[in-house]
Protein backbone atom coordinates (compact mmCIF):
# COMPACT_ATOMS: atom_id res chain seq x y z
CA UNK A 1 0.00 0.00 0.00
CA UNK A 2 1.72 3.19 -1.03
CA UNK A 3 -0.01 6.55 -0.97
CA UNK A 4 2.51 9.25 -1.54
CA UNK A 5 2.27 13.49 -2.39
CA UNK A 6 5.39 14.04 -2.06
CA UNK A 7 8.73 13.20 -2.09
CA UNK A 8 10.36 10.77 1.06
CA UNK A 9 12.96 12.28 3.19
CA UNK A 10 15.79 10.87 4.07
CA UNK A 11 16.18 9.40 8.18
CA UNK A 12 18.35 12.54 9.12
CA UNK A 13 15.55 14.74 7.40
CA UNK A 14 12.57 12.97 9.29
CA UNK A 15 15.03 12.94 12.52
CA UNK A 16 14.79 16.53 12.67
CA UNK A 17 11.04 16.72 12.89
CA UNK A 18 9.52 17.12 16.17
CA UNK A 19 8.32 13.76 17.56
CA UNK A 20 4.62 15.59 18.52
CA UNK A 21 4.90 16.38 14.31
CA UNK A 22 6.00 12.92 13.62
CA UNK A 23 3.00 11.13 15.71
CA UNK A 24 0.71 13.53 14.22
CA UNK A 25 1.60 11.88 11.14
CA UNK A 26 1.73 8.30 12.15
CA UNK A 27 -1.75 8.56 13.55
CA UNK A 28 -3.28 8.69 10.55
CA UNK A 29 -0.68 6.26 9.08
CA UNK A 30 -1.78 3.22 11.35
CA UNK A 31 -5.21 4.21 11.30
CA UNK A 32 -5.56 3.97 7.62
CA UNK A 33 -3.67 1.01 7.51
CA UNK A 34 -6.28 -0.42 10.43
CA UNK A 35 -9.05 0.77 8.16
CA UNK A 36 -7.93 -1.13 5.23
CA UNK A 37 -6.95 -3.70 6.94
CA UNK A 38 -10.86 -4.06 8.07
CA UNK A 39 -12.26 -3.49 4.69
CA UNK A 40 -11.29 -6.52 3.30
CA UNK A 41 -12.92 -8.63 6.21
CA UNK A 42 -16.92 -7.91 4.90
CA UNK A 43 -17.94 -6.40 8.24
CA UNK A 44 -20.49 -4.20 8.51
CA UNK A 45 -19.74 -0.22 8.80
CA UNK A 46 -20.86 -0.55 12.43
CA UNK A 47 -18.20 -3.55 13.93
CA UNK A 48 -15.44 -1.89 11.34
CA UNK A 49 -15.59 0.98 13.37
CA UNK A 50 -15.74 -0.56 16.71
CA UNK A 51 -12.92 -2.66 15.63
CA UNK A 52 -10.88 0.00 14.57
CA UNK A 53 -11.71 1.94 18.06
CA UNK A 54 -10.17 -0.43 19.76
CA UNK A 55 -6.99 -1.17 17.63
CA UNK A 56 -6.56 2.77 17.45
CA UNK A 57 -5.76 3.83 21.03
CA UNK A 58 -3.17 4.45 23.63
CA UNK A 59 -3.94 1.06 25.48
CA UNK A 60 -3.73 -1.14 22.42
CA UNK A 61 -1.02 0.65 20.68
CA UNK A 62 0.79 0.48 24.34
CA UNK A 63 0.24 -3.28 24.11
CA UNK A 64 1.43 -3.87 20.59
CA UNK A 65 4.52 -1.22 21.33
CA UNK A 66 5.21 -3.69 23.88
CA UNK A 67 5.04 -6.83 21.32
CA UNK A 68 7.02 -5.36 18.57
CA UNK A 69 9.88 -3.73 20.56
CA UNK A 70 12.23 -6.62 20.02
CA UNK A 71 12.04 -6.24 16.34
CA UNK A 72 12.78 -3.02 15.69
CA UNK A 73 16.10 -1.48 14.89
CA UNK A 74 18.29 0.98 17.07
CA UNK A 75 16.97 3.80 15.10
CA UNK A 76 13.46 2.73 15.19
CA UNK A 77 13.58 2.42 18.78
CA UNK A 78 15.26 5.91 18.89
CA UNK A 79 12.28 7.09 17.22
CA UNK A 80 10.13 5.34 19.88
CA UNK A 81 11.71 6.57 22.55
CA UNK A 82 11.78 10.46 21.13
CA UNK A 83 7.91 10.25 20.95
CA UNK A 84 7.12 8.45 24.22
CA UNK A 85 9.45 11.33 26.00
CA UNK A 86 7.88 14.30 24.24
CA UNK A 87 5.66 16.80 25.75
CA UNK A 88 2.24 17.70 23.62
CA UNK A 89 1.13 20.68 24.88
CA UNK A 90 -2.02 18.31 26.73
CA UNK A 91 -1.98 15.83 28.97
CA UNK A 92 -3.13 12.58 28.73
CA UNK A 93 -7.01 12.07 28.53
CA UNK A 94 -8.28 11.31 32.66
CA UNK A 95 -9.41 7.70 30.80
CA UNK A 96 -5.81 7.16 30.06
CA UNK A 97 -2.69 5.89 32.14
CA UNK A 98 0.07 8.11 31.16
CA UNK A 99 2.71 6.03 30.76
CA UNK A 100 0.62 4.12 28.04
CA UNK A 101 -0.12 7.46 26.49
CA UNK A 102 3.13 8.56 26.08
CA UNK A 103 4.28 4.84 24.49
CA UNK A 104 1.39 5.21 21.93
CA UNK A 105 3.16 8.44 20.80
CA UNK A 106 6.32 6.83 20.41
CA UNK A 107 4.61 4.00 18.46
CA UNK A 108 2.43 6.60 16.08
CA UNK A 109 5.82 8.34 15.66
CA UNK A 110 7.48 5.29 14.47
CA UNK A 111 4.62 4.97 11.54
CA UNK A 112 4.98 8.80 11.04
CA UNK A 113 9.09 8.25 10.45
CA UNK A 114 8.68 4.92 8.44
CA UNK A 115 6.14 6.74 6.36
CA UNK A 116 8.07 9.98 5.56
CA UNK A 117 11.15 8.05 4.99
CA UNK A 118 9.28 6.14 2.49
CA UNK A 119 10.09 2.78 4.48
CA UNK A 120 6.86 1.23 2.89
CA UNK A 121 8.11 -2.55 3.03
CA UNK A 122 9.46 -2.18 6.37
CA UNK A 123 5.78 -1.50 7.44
CA UNK A 124 4.56 -3.83 6.01
CA UNK A 125 6.78 -5.96 7.81
CA UNK A 126 5.52 -4.55 10.87
CA UNK A 127 2.12 -4.51 10.32
CA UNK A 128 2.55 -8.50 9.34
CA UNK A 129 4.39 -9.06 12.78
CA UNK A 130 1.64 -6.98 14.59
CA UNK A 131 -1.15 -9.25 12.48
CA UNK A 132 0.54 -12.65 13.70
CA UNK A 133 0.85 -11.19 17.51
CA UNK A 134 -3.27 -10.02 17.77
CA UNK A 135 -3.94 -13.58 16.19
CA UNK A 136 -2.69 -15.47 18.52
CA UNK A 137 -3.45 -13.33 21.22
Amino acid sequence: MSLRFEKTMDEMEAAQLNAIQLAYLGDTVWEMIVRYKLISRKYNVHHMHKKCVSLVNAHSQYMILGSIQDELTETEKEIVRRGRNAHARHAAPRNQDPDEYAASTGFEALFGFLYLTGQDERICRIVKHIEEVISDG
